[in-house]
């Protein structure tokens, strides 16, 4: 199952909570965007984001957000969650998101997210810091 997530550099677990079920007995669509921001948070985590942004005033946005459902979710179950960064744009990067089901042992969902890099300050999207793209590149193990 690891080798699911194998190209995606942050990967967290989270267990499947009763209450994100709904009337159709499978996981709400809703909770899927949910596992996708907790691991794009501990992307930021690892890039250090919130000392970055205190000290500069930009970081990102999200812009848009997608989800492709390949299968659905029940309770009881513990969902591996990965993010990583393919692309960094002049202004902006994309985010992917790949979402394993321990119980199935197989890709449950699929994910993207496009976030602008933003001046918090000065209220206007800004051109991504080189700080920041060297940073996201550390964690890529590339040249971004």
């Amino acid at each position: 199952m690891t080798s699911l997530l194998n190209d995606y550099p942050v990967t967290i677990e989270i267990p499947i909570a009763w209450g994100e079920m709904d009337a159709f007995q499978h996981v709400n669509n809703v909770a899927f965007f949910r596992y996708f921001e907790s691991a794009r948070i501990a992307y930021f985590t690892r890039l250090d984001l919130l000392t970055f942004m205190s000290q500069t005033g930009i970081g990102p946005i999200l812009k848009s957000t997608r989800c492709t459902y390949k299968i659905p979710l029940t309770y009881p179950d513990t969902v591996s969650v990965g993010a990583r960064v393919p692309e960094i744009h002049q202004d902006r990067f994309v985010m992917h998101y790949r979402l394993i089901s321990h119980q199935h042992q197989k890709i449950a969902a699929e994910g993207e997210g496009e976030l602008v890099t933003f001046d918090y300050k000065a209220n206007h999207k800004v051109a991504m810091p080189q700080e920041l793209r060297r940073r996201i590149g550390v964690i890529e193990n590339a040249k971004l």
